[in-house]
């Protein structure tokens, strides 16, 4: 509150001079005080705090018997190397002269642009992408609700037809190429990947092909 202080400053007797009224202004600061602390505790609590960013990694864990591990249908195996090298095979590995007779596999160099892995992933990825499409066009004309949808869409995902990614790293990798490829994983809608260890006999290949 304010208080004015009116004073006439004397000059009441018959012979003193009147001399002119002086006031004074103060202002109690007290009530704009508890109204800004008022705002501050509205605006904290009421704000929303903006919150860390972090990726979600699911680890396969280790089976007890190797030689019982299934074999991943329409697999596709990501090699990271030194000088943001990336390598990939389809299929499983076969190494020479295998027991199986099969063809040694190969390694394809690609890189990050967008004829490079984008395009690799999508042109693998098509059929459950147009799987994905023919669903968000249910969705547009409500035909499905949106709980539907992510349902249905998450189930194309994991389907057992659906693309699988292996991702692999040398010691030589740096960690942002990782993260590079499992951006684009998501950007490419793949919800089957993992990250798991090299093999002694992929890193030889690795070796041979990258020099």
């Amino acid at each position: 509150m304010a208080e004015v202080n009116t004073d006439d400053g004397g000059g009441h007797g018959k012979h003193d001079k009147k001399r002119a009224k002086k006031s004074s202004t103060k202002i109690d600061m007290t009530p704009m005080v508890d109204l800004a602390f008022l705002l501050l505790t509205f605006f904290i609590l009421t704000s929303t705090f903006s919150k860390p960013k972090a990726m979600e990694i699911n680890f396969p864990a280790k089976a007890e018997d190797e030689s019982k591990n299934q074999k991943v249908k329409n697999a596709i195996t990501f090699i990271m190397t030194k000088d943001n090298g990336i390598y990939y095979y389809n299929g499983e590995f076969y190494p020479p002269n295998n027991k199986d007779g099969a063809p040694p596999t190969t390694l394809i160099k690609t890189n990050f642009s967008k004829d490079g892995l984008h395009k690799l992933l999508l042109d693998r990825y098509k059929p459950t992408l147009e799987a994905i499409t023919v669903l968000e066009e249910k969705y547009k004309r409500k035909e499905i609700a949106d709980t539907t949808l992510k349902r249905l869409v998450n189930l194309e995902k994991g389907h057992k037809d659906a693309l699988t990614v292996l991702i692999k790293a040398d010691d030589k990798a740096i960690y942002k190429n990782v993260i590079d490829l499992i951006d684009e994983l998501n950007v490419c809608l793949i919800g089957k990947y993992a990250v798991v260890d090299v093999m002694p006999t992929e890193l030889e290949l690795l070796n041979a092909t990258d020099k």
